[in-house]
């Protein structure tokens, strides 16, 4: 769980912005161009936030899974190259959400030929492998998918009784139904779990390091929250008692109501907080390095009544974070952890990161509100920490600098000694040469890309999730440009030149 005892350099994307033919990024060609490309500069992280299968609106912090993968970054030409699918089939899939669903499922079909020939022994005993060790998950997974589908989307609660509260005499006639939709979502998990594995040993054979996410929230329509109704603040007919958000920050003078439901942590407990060890247990099986988004939930969190119209109605109530991140420690002690300790930030919080040993997160564009004690200025910086220009959640550093009022601007100048550099190159660079052992750069920056592509605006619904490079974008100096500043910063990887 120990910070990085190097200097380092990484670059945060969500794979779904990487280039290529489809509606979305996957873990095809594109992605091994990326590594091939940040590893050539001497970048050792690559950051990709949460990987799990989404609703309509992409946001990877709201999953149908905490275990499960997107089927939207499956490579179809994966498939193609297996005999599963034809290259016209896997460019019809290209075209949407639904048309590379149809495309799964023809694969799935050819896949269960060969299975049935005999063909495919490895594939076959993987597969096997694959369900064995997921089935504390997976099965509660593809059944709340179908049996959502069959009820026309609408939220499990309500569903019929019996689907509802998951009444084996009701829910084991109809998994039978479905058996063939039950097979084709657990092959998409499979290839999802083969591809990623795969790419991660390319990026690992590489010298990268992916660095993933674990949302400390679950979506209540999610499986996780229907299978496992005892582990919420929730009333007989599953309906949330309590529900998560945050209190006015700076992302938001109003706070943000997110509307998950609370986790009854008393219940947690008495079951030595097993649903938690299995989520990090996957996390530790997914990433090389994992984040607890919104850690200071751990410490206490904001409980807001159900019905409430406003996240100001919240209040604080204590966490047992301590006892589980003892049990975490025991359980996955090879599993590199960060926190995320963004927001409202009290001493409590900072101590239980600490005793920990959990690197915190730094952000160079929350520096600039003149005061000189700012935890985010450079020379507030400790080696254990994890410099960012900005995150995911955060304006381009570009598109943050040309919001900024004049004042603000020189303070941003003044403070870095007026360099003659120009943004988003000077934050940049003094990110690499901040104390802090690991530095982060959103691949928007590095692209000197202004804020009509930010990727996500905590608080609003529309516009985000949905933005990608093209290679046009990249200049083919970048590498050696990146590989400079990583070498000025002491960040390069032993025996790297520029």
């Amino acid at each position: 769980m120990a910070a990085s005892d190097y200097r380092q350099g990484g670059v945060l994307l969500h794979p779904t912005s990487l280039p290529g033919a489809g509606y979305c990024g996957d873990f095809g060609a594109d992605a091994r161009r990326f590594v091939e490309l940040i590893a050539a500069a001497g970048l050792r992280v690559w950051q990709v936030l949460p990987l799990g299968p989404t609703h309509p609106d992409g946001c990877p912090y709201q999953s149908f899974s905490v275990h499960g993968g997107s089927p939207d970054l499956i490579d179809l030409q994966w498939l193609v190259d297996r005999g599963w699918l034809t290259p016209e089939q896997a460019a019809r899939g290209q075209a949407d959400r639904d048309s590379k669903r149809q495309a799964l499922d023809i694969a799935c079909g050819a896949f269960l030929h060969q299975l049935e020939t005999g063909a495919g022994a490895a594939m076959a005993a993987a597969y096997a492998g694959f369900l064995e060790a997921s089935a504390y998950w997976l099965e509660d997974y593809v059944r709340f998918h179908a049996f959502r589908h069959a009820q026309g989307k609408r939220p499990w609660t309500q569903w019929p009784e019996g689907l509802r509260d998951r009444d084996p005499a009701v829910c084991d006639p109809l998994a039978e139904d479905f058996a063939s939709t039950l097979t084709s979502l657990r092959f998409r998990q499979f290839i999802f779990h083969c591809q990623w594995n795969e790419l991660r040993q390319y990026a690992n054979q590489r010298g990268v390091l992916l660095f993933g996410d674990i949302p400390i929230y679950v979506h209540m329509e999610s499986a996780d929250v229907w299978a496992h109704r005892d582990l919420f603040q929730l009333d007989a007919s599953g309906q949330p008692l309590t529900v998560t958000g945050v209190p006015p920050d700076y992302f938001s003078a109003e706070g943000q109501l997110w509307g998950n439901p609370q986790y009854d942590w008393e219940r947690m407990r008495k079951t030595g907080f097993a649903w938690w060890i299995r989520r990090f247990q996957s996390a530790s099986r997914q990433f090389d390095i994992a984040r607890i988004d919104h850690f200071r939930a751990l410490q206490a969190y904001w409980e807001i009544p159900a019905g409430a119209t406003s996240a100001r109605e919240g209040r604080w109530v204590e966490a047992p974070g301590r006892e589980l991140l003892q049990a975490v420690r025991q359980q996955c002690p090879h599993l590199q952890l960060v926190a995320e300790n963004l927001g409202s930030i009290t001493p409590e919080v900072e101590a239980l990161r600490q005793e920990f040993e959990l690197p915190g997160m730094l952000i160079l564009q929350f520096a600039f509100d003149g005061n000189p004690d700012n935890p985010y200025l450079n020379h507030m910086h400790e080696p254990d920490d994890i410099v960012y220009t900005g995150t995911h959640d955060n304006d381009t550093t570009l598109g943050w600098y040309q919001s900024l009022d004049d004042a603000t601007r020189k303070r941003v100048y003044a403070y870095y000694g007026n360099p003659d550099e120009t943004m988003p190159q000077m934050l940049i660079r003094q990110a690499m040469t901040s104390p802090a052992n690991t530095a982060i750069v959103p691949w928007q920056d590095f692209l000197g890309l202004d804020g009509q592509h930010r990727m996500n605006t905590p608080g609003t619904t529309e516009g985000n999730w949905c933005w990608r490079f093209s290679w046009e974008q990249v200049p083919d100096a970048l590498a050696g440009e990146i590989s400079e500043m990583l070498a000025q910063g002491l960040r390069l990887p032993p025996g790297s030149t520029t």
